[in-house]
């Protein structure tokens, strides 16, 4: 029976103005309180396809999650991913372990968990992915999380995560990406930029974020994911999911 309730709690959903107001110095993006705060209207107003990304998961992981084993969200900001994940499990002695290493969004993780999850058991745990063991994994994700990871870390903790993996276990790797074409890259940035501003979002905040992420979030292209995750093991990888310049790629160990 599936108990998961409502995966987008409204009480999150206050409106992104972050960046609505001219700033004499843009300092870096970082995941703090003013960021939690507004981040769900933000990552609904950002990241094209989102929702539908999210709706995808309940399928991914009623086909591929078993018995006995345990699920990962790993940077689960306000767990969205983790609630997503939950609505399609109906195996027995399942568990997911949800971690971020933001104390603001583990702390507002926590209440939406434990507020609308109750089919399986989910810890919600402030720590660095990078040092995180994984074991007995059947269904591992990581929504937009990998690139704010530094670039020479990357495969060291790819390679942990297919270590930890089961036998025909899932990874999801949602992404922001760069395209190796320079006239596509042009035209998916155009593209993305004119679903942030038809979704509210002036030029002037579109602007000011982008300079606030510049060196915070480092994009790479489908070809480097997929080559790194296949040298890491997976037997299966390929793009199950694209809006834009925004990715999702399935890697099977």
């Amino acid at each position: 029976m599936n108990k998961t309730r409502n995966p987008h709690p409204p009480e999150h959903n206050k409106q992104d103005q972050l960046y609505s107001q001219p700033r004499e110095a843009i300092t870096s993006f970082a995941f703090d309180r003013s960021v939690v705060d507004v981040f769900e209207d933000m990552i609904g107003r950002s990241v094209p396809g989102y929702g539908t990304l999210l709706s995808m998961f309940p399928v991914i992981s009623r086909n591929f999650v078993k018995e006995g084993t345990r699920c990962y969200d790993l940077g689960c900001s306000l767990g969205a991913s983790t609630l997503a994940m939950a609505q399609g499990i109906d195996q027995s002695d399942v568990s997911i372990l949800a971690v971020d290493n933001s104390p603001a969004m583990i702390e507002k993780c926590k209440h939406v968990i434990h507020k609308h999850v109750s089919n399986v058991e989910v810890e919600v745990r402030e720590s660095d992915v990078c040092e995180l063991p994984i074991e007995n994994a059947s269904m591992v994700v990581m929504n937009f999380t990998l690139q704010f990871i530094e670039e020479a870390l990357r495969f060291t903790l790819i390679k942990k995560i297919f270590d930890g993996m089961n036998d025909s276990g899932v990874f999801i790797l949602s992404e922001k990406i760069e395209l190796a074409d320079a006239v596509e890259q042009s035209r998916q940035i155009s593209l993305h930029h004119a679903f942030k501003k038809a979704n509210g979002y002036s030029d002037l905040e579109v602007s000011q974020k982008r300079s606030a992420l510049e060196n915070v979030l480092i994009p790479e292209t489908v070809e480097q994911h997929v080559a790194r995750l296949k040298k890491a093991g997976f037997s299966e990888v390929f793009v199950w999911f694209q809006c834009f310049n925004f990715v999702s790629i399935m890697a099977i160990k």
